[in-house]
């Protein structure tokens, strides 16, 4: 049972991902390694930077997010990522469809509980 659930919650936060992104920059611009800290502190969700930066790259190019270089007093240069208009219309249709899911989801689970 313990590998079958391991590999579930690794697909689970594949899935996840992108909406989790797209929603920490829906706020306000954010750099990497800003990102990295906010979706870690996120239970469950085990973001790296490993797994972080390939996935922003993906989304640039999808045109979901924009990349611009700022200086920094403290270090090299930190690259800022902010949504784009498509990225904000993808992050919409993302959160509709998870509202409907979830409460589908949860419909089916309070039937398997007798409620």
């Amino acid at each position: 049972m313990s590998d079958y659930f391991d590999n579930w919650t690794v697909q689970v936060r594949k899935g996840l991902l992108d909406l989790c992104i797209l929603s920490a920059l829906a706020e306000r611009e954010r750099y990497g390694y800003e990102l990295v800290k906010a979706l870690s502190a996120i239970p469950g969700l085990g973001v790296t930077e490993g797994t972080l930066y390939p996935l922003l790259s993906r989304l640039r190019v999808q045109g979901l997010v924009s990349t611009r270089l700022e200086e920094s007093s403290e270090g090299p240069a930190r690259k800022y990522y902010a949504l784009t208009r498509e990225g904000r219309q993808a992050l919409a249709a993302m959160d509709d469809y998870m509202d409907r899911l979830t409460a589908g989801a949860d419909q089916l689970r309070r039937k398997g509980d007798g409620t």
